[in-house]
This record gives C-alpha cells, structure tokens and sequence, in this order.
C-alpha cells in the first residue's frame, strides 16, 4: 500500500513540476509512441522536400524549348567544324607533321561520332525521362566575371570538359615535340573546337568551351615538356589532378 501511494506521489509531483514550467504533459505518454510519430514525421517532411526539389511542369517545359534550341544550333556548328577539320588535315600533311596528323585524325574520327549521336538525339530525345530537365539549378559558378548556375548535371559536364580538355591538350603536345614543331597550344585544332565531349545538354557550348580549353592547355604543357605538373599519363590518356581541376573550375552551392 505504502508503495502504490508513493507511485502515485512522484508521479504527481512530476506532473506538477512540468506543469510549473509550461510544458504540456499529454495524458498518455508513451516514449516509443512518440518516437514512432517523430519518424513518421521526419519521413513526411522529407517527402514534402523531394517533391520541392523538382522543378515545375511550366519551368522544365520552357527548359526543354532552350535545350532543343540548342541542340539545333549545335548541330549547325558540327557540319562547320567537319569541314575546319578538313582543311586542317590538308595543312598538317603539307607541314609533314606525322605525329600532330595522326593526333587530329584521331579527334576528328571522335567528333564524327559526337556528331551522328547529336544527330539521333535531334526530335528523338526522351526529356522527360532526363532528371536534369525536373531538378533545379543547386550551384553556382563565375566566368569571365559573370554568375552561371546549374544543378549536379551540368556541374559533372564541366567537370569531364576540363579532364577531356586535358587529355585532348596532353596527346597534342607529345605530338608536336615527337614532330619537334614550335609550341603552340592555341594553334592545336581540339583546342579551337573545344567540343569534344558536348552533346549540346546541360550547359552552353561556349561554357563547355572554356573549361575545356582551360584543361587543354594545362595538358598540352605537360605533354610538349615532358613534367606532368597538372595531371598523369597513363596507357595513352591523359588525367587532370583533382586539385588543379578545383582551381579551374570553382562553384558554391545555393540550396
């Protein structure tokens, strides 16, 4: 009896005690109950921000009329390049330039590929099977002094735009020194395409230009001088390091 008596104080002083303090007591409180509900809770919320991460049907619409837009015009700009790499190859063999020619017919069977698979995707593309076109740009990056965003998607295509850049700039200046030309970046025909690797998705041509140069130039310093200071070369390709790769191109998140 003393006992259930007893029970019965402290509990009630409990009670008492966090009534003192403003706190509600709900009358039958259970910890695993709540703990269950907090769960529940937590899975709802994150529920509701998934559904806050993807863009409106309105938005990816007018995304997906950007694209196809860009698409075209970046067909149009592969027709003009074949034929650039054309002319190329006339001038490379009349320089006798074996190596740096055999480098440029490499890239430009490459960009043959690139161009019939931009080709397929033109009016045949499934846009709303692409997560890019629902998901909301999350960061930021500076160019030329100016503000881009774009989400994960994009980031990884200017990502691979430097290490396909640097490894397009690593096979063309080992090519010019086994020729024992001049060097001369700028006047490499991968480095004023800067295409490989755009499909004409997720980004600008002249963003992905730019990194890709950016890597370009960094590998063909390498290649022509033999220190591997940016990056490594391996089984013919070339690599960018990660850190140089983060100086090149900086971002920040904005959600």
């Amino acid at each position: 009896m003393r006992v259930s008596v007893l029970r019965r104080i402290v509990v009630g002083a409990g009670i008492t005690a966090a009534t003192s303090f403003g706190l509600s007591v709900p009358a039958n409180a259970h910890p695993q109950q709540d703990q269950k509900h907090q769960e529940d809770q937590k899975a709802k919320n994150q529920g509701q921000a998934k559904k806050q991460e993807r863009l409106a049907q309105q938005d990816q619409q007018k995304l997906i009329e950007q694209e196809k837009q860009r698409l075209s015009q970046y067909r149009d700009h592969l027709d003009q390049q074949q034929r650039a790499a054309q002319q190329h190859n006339a001038e490379l063999r009349q320089q006798k330039r074996t190596a740096q020619y055999d480098v440029h017919q490499q890239y430009e069977a490459r960009l043959r590929q690139q161009q019939s698979h931009v080709q397929q995707s033109q009016g045949h593309y499934n846009y709303g099977r692409d997560p890019y076109f629902s998901t909301p740009a999350t960061y930021r990056y500076s160019r030329g002094g100016r503000y881009y965003e774009t989400n994960q998607y994009g980031l990884n295509l200017l990502r691979q735009a430097v290490d396909y850049g640097y490894d397009e700039g690593v096979r063309a200046g080992l090519a010019d020194r086994r020729d024992r030309w001049e060097s001369n970046y700028g006047k490499s025909f991968a480095y004023q395409d800067a295409n490989y690797g755009y499909t004409g998705f997720y980004v600008d041509r002249d963003d992905y230009n730019y990194y890709f140069r950016e890597g370009f130039r960094r590998g063909y310093d390498d290649g022509y001088n033999s220190h591997y200071q940016y990056g490594t070369y391996s089984g013919g390709k070339g690599s960018i390091l990660g850190a140089v790769l983060g100086g090149i191109l900086i971002f920040e998140a904005i959600r």
